[in-house]
């Protein structure tokens, strides 16, 4: 169950769960609560069985309101109908009403995921409250990554019995490499794949660039994604004087992949990165801050980790890559590899499929 599907990383991982259940045979709906969106086309043709609850965002109107109280309702005739062995809810919507929908239709396991760092819930009190009682009806939350399952334990004092760590998973298409895209220019390309919002770190990237110019080392930076720092780091990237290429949204990421020769995440916080997933698969060498999951992604050899928000420690690090040819082809065989072995789709399905059997064994032998 979630709230809709759109592009977001949530939303691509709840696809690719959908579809790997289904294609093991087990009988999958997916419960939208608002709309359905972009990511229904991937599960066409899956045996995924899409339903509409009909919930409304607003529900400070009266109308909303009981037609919220109605959605509701029918999603409870709907557990009770179908009596599915166990409901798994992403996102915090959908977790608030799954948790109290599930206890009243007594669906027997209850797993709600955990996708990002939680600082950004700390002041909203009625929400935590709710989700305090929610995750006591809960038989377990998934974290994403072990630094996202760790916050979970230390700001809402979850033990650790009731949670575990299940990575993100990547498609097939993600694995294959893609011919390079044109990028002209005959200096070394740094790719960088984010929204162009403050937390991810682009200022400190520029910076960064600026400081590699400064040594007589220039490259040209390519940023694919956008958002409301797109204006301010264009007129910090023109005072600094530097080579950087502002692409937008783009679909065609793999092939930006192929022709970077570093791929670089500066972000001051995170929760696991699709972004860093994405360049692994690809077989590239990464630079990235050590926030979140990221370490988790790069350890033992598989990228370069830096300190966030230090453009001195980001420009030491793409130098590293940068000036070493052979260094920086086996940062990136080693991240495939480990990526191949750990972060497919069909990896993180196995995992969901042990998981629920071990809680439902537990629930009925209990």
């Amino acid at each position: 169950m979630i709230g809709q599907l759109g592009l977001g990383g949530a939303e691509k991982q709840l696809a690719l769960l959908a579809r790997g259940l289904s294609e093991r045979g087990v009988r999958t709906h997916l419960l939208v609560l608002f709309d359905k969106g972009p990511r229904e086309d991937e599960l066409r043709d899956s045996g995924v069985i899409l339903v509409d609850l009909g919930f409304r965002r607003r529900s400070t109107r009266w109308k909303s309101l009981t037609g919220n109280v109605r959605a509701f309702a029918g999603l409870l005739a709907f557990l009770r109908k179908e009596k599915p062995q166990v409901l798994q809810a992403f996102l915090l919507h959908s977790y608030l009403l799954a948790a109290p929908a599930a206890r009243l239709a007594r669906v027997p396991v209850l797993v709600a995921g955990r996708r990002s760092l939680g600082f950004f819930k700390r002041g909203h009190r009625v929400a935590l409250a709710l989700e305090r009682i929610a995750t006591r009806w809960t038989d377990l939350l998934v974290a994403n990554a072990q630094a996202v399952a760790d916050d979970v334990r230390q700001d809402e004092g979850v033990p650790d019995a009731k949670l575990t760590v299940i990575p993100n998973g990547m498609p097939p298409d993600e694995f294959e490499l893609a011919p390079p895209a044109e990028v002209d220019t005959s200096l070394p390309v740094v790719l960088c794949v984010a929204n162009l919002a403050d937390h991810k770190g682009h200022r400190y990237l520029l910076e960064a660039c600026a400081e590699l110019r400064h040594a007589g080392e220039p490259c040209t930076l390519v940023l694919i994604g956008d958002g409301a720092e797109r204006r301010a780091l264009e007129g910090l990237a023109a005072r600094l004087g530097i080579d950087v290429r502002f692409l937008g949204f783009r679909t065609d990421v793999a092939g930006f992949l192929a022709r970077a020769d570093v791929v670089v995440l500066p972000s001051l916080y995170e929760g696991s990165s699709n972004a860093v997933m994405e360049a692994m698969a690809a077989g590239r060498p990464v630079v990235a801050t050590a926030v979140g999951g990221t370490p988790e992604l790069l350890q033992d050899g598989r990228g370069v980790l830096v300190a966030p928000a230090d453009p001195t420690a980001l420009a030491d690090g793409l130098r590293s890559v940068l000036g070493d040819r052979e260094a920086a082809a086996g940062l990136g065989r080693r991240a495939r590899e480990w990526a191949l072995a750990n972060l497919t789709a069909d990896v993180m399905v196995d995992r969901y499929v042990a998981l629920y059997h071990k809680l439902l064994e537990r629930r009925f032998t209990a």
